[in-house]
């Protein structure tokens, strides 16, 4: 009598009917998804935050009682060959005099700014970033306090000036402080920052992840 052929083993190179093959692969893992952003700020780079932006307003602030001191009624001091001039002026507007009629606009764009930067902060978490929003936030603070506390009043005060570069009255360049020194190197910084891809929250984009 013959075997019955259902009782018949597999033969070399198959396998019986409902077993699992030995050396099949594992299913792939299921690809990852994005980073999840953090969003609580870390305590070194509120640190650095708040020294940069700390030290551009204390420089800032003695700079320009060190002018106001030494520099009044006096004629533009040439330094570096005439490539700085030291030229103390009491500015109402912004670069060039802008809007110097409507000096109390840029204390109401400055609180803006300063939201702005608080809602920034609220998730730092890389030193770089923190340097740049600091040294904004310490040239605002800067130029804001000579609005709100300088003659002729309350968001009325003239910004004091002092540095002009190839002239000793700002013909070449408008004549600038500290504070405006530290928010175009801010503003400058994060530029940078975002066009190479480096988050607040310490993350790094790649070209895969940025498309």
């Amino acid at each position: 009598m013959s075997a019955d052929p259902r009782q018949r083993p597999a033969s070399d190179g198959t396998r019986a009917a409902g077993r699992p093959p030995s050396s099949a692969s594992p299913a792939p893992d299921p690809p990852a998804g994005p980073e999840p952003v953090r969003t609580r700020a870390t305590g070194r780079a509120l640190w650095i935050f708040a020294l940069a932006a700390v030290s551009a307003l204390l420089v800032d602030l003695g700079t320009k009682q060190w002018a106001l001191s030494a520099l009044a009624d006096r004629e533009p001091v040439r330094l570096l060959g005439g490539a700085l001039y030291l030229t103390l002026i009491r500015n109402s507007g912004a670069a060039f005099g802008i809007g110097s009629d409507h000096t109390w606009v840029f204390p109401l764009v400055t609180v803006v700014v300063l939201g702005w930067i608080g809602w920034l902060a609220r998730g730092l978490r890389s030193a770089p970033w923190a340097v740049a929003l600091g040294l904004i936030l310490g040239g605002a603070l800067g130029n804001l306090l000579d609005r709100m506390f300088r003659a002729p009043g309350p968001f009325l005060g003239h910004v004091v000036d002092m540095f002009s570069v190839f002239h000793p009255h700002g013909q070449v360049f408008p004549i600038f402080n500290i504070a405006d020194s530290a928010l175009v190197c801010g503003v400058l910084l994060a530029v940078l920052l975002e066009l190479t891809g480096r988050q607040r929250d310490g993350r790094r984009l790649t070209g895969r992840a940025e498309r």
